[in-house]
């Protein structure tokens, strides 16, 4: 674990502008404060996927706020978990975490109707995430 006593937890894609923003929400909404989040992208956006603000809206959630940031060394150092969406190599791996990949489709350039389907998956994956982490 981190230097805190919670965990924390990292999601990284290319742009930081949808998938990793989505389960970034999703994991600060279910957890509370009972977990540290952050997301990152290799090669961040000028902002979040529009499709993704409107498709998280739909379940409640605002990521209106949020905004692309980008991926260093460090946030991964001091995360326990770092969960990567399609970003293949350009995420530095570092001993003692956890590291997950999750194959989901970006939904970059796309609809509501084509985000819904990954935002159900991101929540599916981040309550299966959650459990997980409770055990430890």
């Amino acid at each position: 674990m981190s230097d805190t006593a919670k965990p924390s937890v990292l999601f990284v894609c290319v742009h930081n502008a949808g998938r990793s923003q989505m389960a970034a929400a999703f994991l600060a909404h279910l957890a509370g404060d009972g977990v540290l989040v952050n997301s990152a992208g290799s090669l961040p956006a000028d902002q979040v996927n529009p499709a993704a603000v409107a498709a998280m809206a739909e379940v409640g959630i605002d990521i209106t706020a949020a905004a692309p940031r980008v991926l260093t060394a460090e946030a991964v150092q001091a995360s326990d978990y770092v969960i990567t969406m399609g970003c293949g190599d350009a995420c530095p791996v570092f001993p003692g975490r956890t590291y997950l990949d999750w194959a989901l489709d970006d939904p970059a350039g796309k609809g509501v109707d084509a985000v819904r389907p990954v935002r159900d998956e991101i929540r599916r994956r981040v309550d299966t995430l959650l459990a997980e982490i409770g055990s430890r």
